[in-house]
């Protein structure tokens, strides 16, 4: 799926799409195949989990562990508009994810970062919960241009 403005011009080239789609990630072997997919498409990804006691918990976390991923997994490298476009494309899927969300909620999230070119997506999906009851599923996208 590619996306054109009214010049032509490529868009992200769906990377957003294949964030999610490798977050909502249900197995092993289906990560594994999604990371497959996208290495023969030309796509850089990483994928990690994080889990928060607690709304502040969890968006301390996130950060550090998309930027960990990122850099270890290859995507980026230490350079400061590399690490700027991934953090804001972090911070964007991260209020996606958190919108409405009480302050003491329990969160367990899986993380997928998608790179092409000079593209970035960050995707968050997973279960939010005051009480283990009420637990339903979030989810977040963000997508920067390095």
């Amino acid at each position: 799926m590619e996306l054109r403005s009214a010049a032509g011009q490529a868009y992200s080239d769906g990377i957003g799409y294949c964030a999610l789609r490798l977050a909502m990630s249900r197995t092993i072997a289906e990560e594994a195949a999604l990371k497959q997919e996208y290495l023969e498409q030309g796509l850089r990804v990483v994928v990690t989990e994080v889990g928060g006691s607690t709304k502040r918990d969890f968006q301390d976390k996130v950060g550090r562990a998309v930027l960990g991923a990122a850099m270890n997994g290859g995507l980026i490298e230490k350079l400061p508009y590399e690490i700027h476009a991934l953090l804001h494309a972090a911070d964007e899927a991260k209020r996606g994810a958190i919108i409405n969300l009480s302050s003491e909620a329990n969160l367990a999230v899986k993380l997928a970062i998608v790179r092409k070119q000079h593209w970035i997506a960050v995707a968050i999906f997973g279960e939010s919960a005051i009480h283990p009851m009420t637990s339903h599923e979030r989810c977040g996208l963000g997508v920067m241009h390095i």
